[in-house]
């Protein structure tokens, strides 16, 4: 937990830090299909619901950014799996999330691949019911991003990729498909 909220200062107070190594800095926008799913399930259950997230790009390279991130997932179960067929299992998040990650990308104008990864936190309501889990809590735990998709157009300003948060500690996992947009931030000279 103190590692996690070290993280996070370190997120917050990096706009002040005036790094020689960042090259470019850029806000990002993203909105999308939020999506959850317990860890253990017999159906395939699948809740859906709405993602929206705001991070700051903080740009080392032509293939790698650092990016903490605000935003937030709301998802809820509507009593069916997969199939459509009824289902007691549901895997709903409500939550505000937060952390940092790194993007390494292929530079290349158009389309250029990614993969991200980092470390944040989940604050919110979070609810796993499964045969193997009946996990309703409220309060933050630690969640681990994972994203992979394109970068579009001549100056890769549009994104559209797949966005994962792990939380073992509530037995499930959030997600998005969401398209983005970056917004190129004046740089002081």
């Amino acid at each position: 937990m103190r590692i996690t909220l070290l993280f996070i200062l370190i997120a917050l107070t990096s706009n002040i830090v005036e790094a020689q190594f960042i090259k470019e800095k850029s806000i990002h926008a993203q909105i999308g299909y939020g999506l959850s799913t317990p860890n253990n399930s017999v159906d395939e259950v699948v809740d859906d619901g709405f993602f929206a997230q705001g991070e700051l790009v903080l740009k080392a390279a032509s293939w790698i950014e650092f990016r903490p991130y605000a935003g937030f997932i709301l998802t809820s179960s509507n009593g069916k799996d997969l199939d459509d067929n009824p289902t007691n299992e549901k895997a709903e998040s409500k939550a505000l999330l937060l952390g940092g990650k790194a993007r390494v990308r292929a530079p290349i104008p158009w389309v250029a691949p990614y993969v991200e990864i980092g470390i944040g936190t989940s604050i919110g309501k979070f609810e796993t019911l499964t045969a193997f889990d009946n996990i309703d809590k409220s309060g933050i735990v630690y969640h681990i991003p994972l994203s992979l998709g394109l970068e579009l157009g001549k100056n890769n300003t549009i994104d559209l990729g797949f966005s994962y948060y792990f939380q073992p500690a509530v037995e499930q996992y959030a997600g998005a498909f969401a398209l983005g947009i970056t917004f190129p931030l004046a740089n002081k000279k």
